[in-house]
């Protein structure tokens, strides 16, 4: 979004609409495009542990389903040859000439949804992340255990390739915490999480794989998830170890990564995982602070949009509704319920004059 004028009721929105180089009224998705192209470039949906070709989806489920060409990565488009997907698109839907437009909409009223971004371990080496491959964030772990990852949802260990016996994972990574960069508020979903990657790795080994959560207060917000952490500890024999740790140390002779920490009696214990994954925390992305600065829309101390504990939907700016994990740190059923409930305000705005713009069709 470019800039925003008007009032509740009646907003005049630019936006710009950035170049896709695929024609999506001509597109059929059949993917012979990518299956040719080719560029492979490190895929941000797998974390970057997958590649994508320089054509691609974004991801399986992306509305709508259609190609795009990334123009930093096109042959033809940085270095003026190749042209493969042009010659074998049976749709005849490739549009190198495609350019930026600018678009001016007319709206009642605005839901922003700009999402969130997780917390980056790599800015100040934290905990040895990317010191060690077998060091890895939680959300590269997801995809490690998807079955439409980049490993098919087959546990393996990075640096050798061999399934895991002992994994750890280490909490408040980015959130309550006092590394550079992160933020001291809980991000509420991280606890939750790490126990159902804990219980999912589980069932993905052949062996009895050995799961330890490190944490400081475990906080499974939402409902009935405490019977879910008291399952996982009971049934499925995830160990909980209240400590905070400061550092891993790598082990030449095994590979492995040695975690010191101090247990609940005082005593100094020293352990060995082949795996470490840190729970990271969410925060907000600059595009989503740059997207409430035009929309005049007020931010909290966290950079969250900021709203009410009665009015949580809704902005400072009258006719501006915000959800998910903009308006605050949330899962996605506590987004879905505030998505609907955006729409539900935007709708009271609009009712009075709801069918003011229909015209009948004269034949």
């Amino acid at each position: 979004m470019k800039s925003i004028s008007g009032e509740e009721g009646n907003f005049e929105i630019k936006v710009v609409q950035h170049p896709r180089y695929v024609d999506p009224e001509k597109c059929i998705a059949c993917g012979l495009c990518a299956e040719k192209c080719p560029t492979k470039v490190d895929n941000e949906y797998d974390a970057g542990l997958g590649k994508r070709k320089s054509i691609h989806v974004k991801y399986a489920q992306a509305v709508p389903l259609k190609y795009a060409i990334d123009p930093v990565h096109c042959i033809f488009l940085t270095k003026g040859r190749c042209k493969v997907c042009e010659k074998l698109c049976p749709a005849k839907a490739i549009l190198f000439e495609d350019k930026e437009k600018e678009l001016t909409v007319k709206a009642g009223a605005v839901i922003i949804a700009p999402g969130c971004e997780v917390f980056n371990p790599e800015a100040d080496n934290i905990y040895g992340y990317h010191r060690s491959p077998d060091i890895v964030t939680s959300l590269e772990f997801e995809r490690m255990l998807s079955a439409s990852g980049p490993l098919g949802g087959h546990l393996i260990r990075p640096s050798d390739k061999k399934e895991p016996k002992k994994i750890a994972w280490i909490q408040c990574v980015g959130s309550r915490d006092v590394h550079e960069g992160a933020k001291a508020y809980c991000s509420a979903v991280c606890c939750t999480y790490a126990i159902k990657e804990a219980i999912v790795a589980k069932e993905h080994s052949k062996d009895s794989l050995d799961t330890a959560i490190f944490y400081i207060d475990m906080r499974t917000y939402g409902k009935d998830f405490e019977k879910y952490y008291n399952r996982a500890e009971e049934e499925a024999g995830v160990r909980f170890i209240k400590s905070r740790i400061t550092n891993i140390f790598p082990v030449k002779e095994t590979g492995n990564l040695l975690i010191r920490y101090t247990d609940e009696a005082g005593k100094r214990v020293d352990e060995e995982f082949d795996m470490v994954v840190l729970s990271v925390g969410l925060g907000v992305p600059k595009e989503a602070v740059e997207l409430a600065k035009r929309l005049e829309s007020d931010l909290d101390p966290y950079q969250y949009a900021s709203t009410s504990s009665f009015d949580p939907i809704q902005t400072s700016r009258p006719g501006i509704f915000v959800c998910g994990a903009f308006q605050g740190p949330k899962d996605i059923p506590t987004s879905v319920i505030e998505s609907s409930a955006s729409a539900a305000m935007a709708a009271s705005v609009l009712a009075e004059a709801r069918g003011a713009m229909t015209r009948a069709k004269e034949t």
